[in-house]
């Protein structure tokens, strides 16, 4: 699992607003593409009063965006919105805070934000006074309760000769904090490693229109496959979840989609067999009916008695037949007493990591865009990430791989 370079580049969206600090965002476009970051500028009509667009187009990945009625996108905020892996305002005024936080969306960059999913962060920028302003503060305060990273301003010298807080964040603390935030943008630290991933949670057939499954969405696992993508990888998904793959990762991972535990089991370990690293987040079911009906069955006819068999440990079977050097990943989906129940499963299935959530937290587990997780190691290592973004818990996990791979490595 070497390091070089990866064609797999994550996509920002910059925010330029009209602030004298806008020259400084030229930086932070030079420095985030020269780390492999695919960069599409979006610039506020009072940017352009600071700043070219030619500058920025040239900098850039593509040329600056500007105005919601391009006729080559009908719908231009959305698309920018939904294949953005992060949106970065640089700098925020007062002004577009303000219309942020209050959900205005007038303008691309705006309504780019409100059309988006991905990590946000705001860099405010402005004289002292105007950073002191209680309705500035109030209106940070509320982004910060919604998800959105504020980096926040430093002291030193503004416009017109005054000295204070309310100077735009150095570039390079705000692209560093960006490349934190995609997971290790620019550094392919997993290239060349073969990965596989499950995901989703399976169906078992009681007739051929029903089926007993769980509320696993497949967000997690996803989230998983494609950070590893964007980190290099060759990645296998197996899924039972009908969520679609990003853009820029959608034609590069070999995606096998299943319905029942029998499918994932024979797809995932014949993918398995020349694998590197296994992370098994499928939410496998534990039982299926034993004899499921050949046809709907009907009211009428009566329910047969429902007899359950279990369905196969993959996950066990993995580690039991797994190659030398193969690092596998497990994932315990619990309730109470989830991480005494995740040292047992770690113990009794032989895994190198697993990832432990309770899913009955709030904001938690299925279905939900965050997680928040404890990864415990045959080593008896634990790592604890608290609350935040799948995405977040997915680059944390390969973090975690990564280490374990290296600290394998250097005692071997």
């Amino acid at each position: 699992m070497d390091a070089g370079p990866t064609t797999l580049r994550p996509r920002v969206v910059l925010g330029v607003c009209g602030g004298i600090a806008a020259y400084k965002a030229v930086e932070v476009c030079r420095r985030l593409v020269d780390a492999g970051v695919h960069v599409t500028p979006v610039l506020t009509d009072d940017a352009i009063r600071f700043v070219g667009e030619v500058t920025f187009s040239a900098l850039a990945s593509e040329p600056v965006q500007r105005s919601l009625w391009d006729e080559s996108s009908p719908i231009p905020h959305t698309a920018l919105g939904q294949g953005a892996d992060l949106v970065v305002v640089v700098p925020a005024t007062a002004h577009t805070i303000a219309r942020y936080a209050a959900g205005l969306s007038d303008d691309l960059l705006t309504a780019t934000l409100l059309a988006t999913r991905a990590p946000v962060l705001v860099c405010p920028a402005m004289h002292t006074e105007m950073w002191e302003h209680p309705s500035v503060r109030d209106n940070l305060a509320t982004l910060e309760r919604r998800g959105v990273d504020i980096v926040p301003p430093e002291s030193g010298r503004l416009a017109g000769g005054d000295s204070g807080e309310g100077r735009l964040a150095d570039p390079g603390v705000i692209v560093d904090r960006v490349l934190e935030r995609l997971g290790r943008a620019g550094r392919p630290d997993l290239l060349g490693a073969r990965v596989v991933v499950s995901a989703g949670g399976t169906r078992e057939a009681l007739d051929p229109v029903r089926f007993i499954t769980n509320r696993s969405s497949g967000k997690q696992g996803h989230a998983i496959a494609v950070a590893a993508a964007r980190r290099g990888a060759d990645v296998t998904l197996v899924t039972s979840s009908p969520l679609a793959l990003p853009p820029d990762v959608a034609t590069a991972v070999r995606r096998i989609d299943v319905e029942s535990a029998a499918d994932m089991e024979h797809a995932v370990g014949a993918a398995a067999d020349g694998a590197d690293v296994v992370v098994m987040a499928a939410a496998v079911a534990d039982f299926r009916p034993k004899r499921p009906a050949g046809r709907k069955l009907s009211k009428e006819e009566g329910i047969p008695e429902l007899v359950l068999e279990p369905t196969p440990d993959i996950l066990a079977g993995l580690a039991a037949r797994r190659p030398p050097g193969q690092l596998l990943v497990g994932f315990a989906a619990e309730t109470p007493d989830a991480l005494e129940r995740g040292r047992r499963k770690l113990a009794r299935k032989g895994v190198d990591l697993l990832v432990v959530n309770d899913v009955s937290a709030p904001g938690t587990g299925f279905d939900h865009d965050t997680n928040a997780v404890v990864i415990l190691g045959a080593d008896g290592s634990t790592t604890e990430v608290p609350l935040t973004s799948k995405d977040a818990v997915a680059n944390a996990v390969l973090d975690r791989v990564i280490a374990h791979h290296n600290e394998k490595r250097s005692t071997t």
